[in-house]
């Protein structure tokens, strides 16, 4: 009865206050070191699209619906709110989609890219090999390498004998012809194509396992040549015509563009070879250590079936058959000189600033701060959760992966 009657006696206001604040300040620094680590953390598995199509953990769902609410209140204040959910509202994006899609033709900043990556002056991380292999009629050696943000890179090197770059140029631009020999391509359609330019909008539905949905690219592509060397770019271009739908999937980031050319054979020592150099990136919206190690998986055994392909190709081509539509637009290309490229190219090659000992010093004593802050503000989380050595483990783990990012 004592303790009844002391529950219901008025308690002090001071000591109230002491109360609440003791409760709510734990929770207050776990919501600031959870707002900290979803703004600055980035592992190799998040993205940061806007769309919802991407792969992503609780907390960087969390961060999209904290921007949309903020978003939300905001246009409550300003007098713009309207009347949908504040963490479920879809924006209309239609005029900046448009302004987006004015400025997505494929220009000669495309192709410098290209031929930058080409001839490795783009200045990015280091290429890590992957795997070398040979057939009967090809070698092919991988790279890949994992940038600060965005899905891993790769690149290829392949090398088909008895084979021209015209060949092979109209033998990867023909949709109608892939379908026959690439499992994975279910439907490919053109949207536009310039006559001029040779630039084309196509739109691909690829076939995924079964436990994922199949995806869907909207693709421009155009092809510049440079003394019969071919620099095919590819990419994913926004599209406001076809509308976006739950399935297929749609993936926005996409980039697959190669560089063609002629090389020696190890048969002859003759120009009779033809090399190709791919650049490829997308985000499937798979985990990227997951789609890494598919990746690693199967690379090979879908490279190995190009060959039998392109001979079939060869073979077709030699019947003076009709050219399909995708073939004849990979023969309008865009003839540029070598001043076209080099006008505006970084040629630095990727040289050390000779002050980088210096900002790296610098920079390490600032980085020890960080990562101390951000330990200490660990050890304060783990404290105030009572939820055994788990979730202690877990916030330790998180904190320590993000100061060694730092």
């Amino acid at each position: 009865m004592a303790l009844i009657s002391g529950f219901f006696e008025k308690p002090p206001i001071g000591g109230v206050m002491f109360e609440l604040t003791m409760f709510v300040l734990p929770i207050w620094v776990s919501v600031l070191v959870g707002i900290l680590v979803g703004w600055a953390w980035k592992p190799k598995w998040a993205n940061l699209s806007l769309d919802g199509e991407s792969s992503q953990k609780p907390v960087m769902a969390v961060k999209r619906q904290w921007l949309t609410c903020v978003r939300w209140i905001s246009d409550i204040i300003i007098g713009r709110a309207n009347s949908s959910s504040p963490c479920g509202s879809t924006e209309n994006y239609s005029s900046s989609v448009t302004e987006t899609e004015k400025s997505s033709v494929l220009g000669v900043d495309d192709l410098k890219h290209l031929h930058n990556l080409v001839e490795k002056k783009d200045n990015g991380p280091s290429w890590i090999p992957m795997m070398k292999k040979s057939a009967k009629n090809m070698s092919y050696q991988a790279w890949r390498r994992d940038p600060e943000t965005g899905p891993p890179q790769y690149c290829s090197r392949t090398v088909y004998e008895d084979a021209t770059p015209e060949i092979l140029r109209d033998f990867f631009w023909d949709d109608e012809f892939r379908l026959t020999w690439d499992d994975m391509l279910a439907n490919a359609e053109v949207l536009e194509k310039c006559a001029t330019t040779g630039s084309m909008v196509v739109r691909w539905v690829r076939k995924f396992p079964f436990f994922c949905s199949d995806r869907e690219y909207i693709i421009g592509r155009r092809i510049w040549e440079l003394n019969q060397t071919y620099y095919c770019v590819t990419k994913g271009v926004p599209s406001s015509t076809v509308p976006r739908l739950g399935k297929p999937r749609r993936v926005d980031l996409y980039y697959s563009s190669w560089c063609i050319r002629a090389v020696q054979s190890e048969k002859d020592q003759q120009l009779t070879a033809c090399e190709v150099l791919l650049f490829h990136h997308e985000d499937m919206g798979i985990p990227w250590e997951i789609a890494k190690h598919g990746v690693r998986q199967g690379m090979w055994g879908a490279v190995r079936k190009i060959d039998p392909a392109l001979r079939a190709y060869q073979k077709h081509r030699a019947t003076q058959a009709p050219l399909s539509s995708s073939a004849l637009m990979a023969q309008i290309n865009t003839k540029v000189d070598v001043a076209t490229l080099e006008n505006t190219e970084d040629t630095d090659g990727g040289s050390l600033d000779p002050n980088s000992d210096q900002q790296v010093t610098t920079t390490g004593k600032r980085n020890g701060i960080l990562k101390m802050g951000v330990m200490v503000g660990a050890v304060a989380v783990a404290l105030t959760l009572d939820r055994g050595l788990l979730t202690k483990a877990v916030v330790f783990g998180v904190a320590r992966r993000f100061a060694g990012r730092l």
